[in-house]
């Protein structure tokens, strides 16, 4: 079951609940009787070990499949290319709409 965080509007004491999914929200406050609101918590769910990122998996045909080594290079390589390459179209860009420069 999960634990609930509520916090009073009134006399701003917060109180952790275990409730079911299906129980209704605590609306009123156990002290002071006032409004009380939900909050968002933090999950204690955290993703450990390798397996969980994309760079962890080889690409389909890598030769390197076994190690993923290979492929991590592969892809930080990959993206340095496409940087360069939206950077050199960005400067062609700018200078075909620049005042002055010839147009085609």
């Amino acid at each position: 079951m999960p634990i609930y965080e509520y916090e009073c509007e009134k006399c701003k004491k917060r109180l952790e609940v275990v409730q079911k999914f299906s129980d209704p929200l605590l609306t009123e406050c156990p002290d002071c009787k006032g409004k009380l609101k939900k909050l968002v918590s933090n999950t204690s769910f955290v993703l450990k070990g390798s397996g969980w990122y994309v760079t962890d998996y080889a690409r389909k045909g890598s030769s390197d499949s076994s190690s993923g080594k290979g492929a991590k290079k592969k892809h930080a390589k990959d993206a340095a290319g496409e940087k360069s390459e939206k950077a050199s179209e960005a400067k062609e860009s700018k200078a075909a709409s620049a005042p002055g420069s010839p147009s085609s």
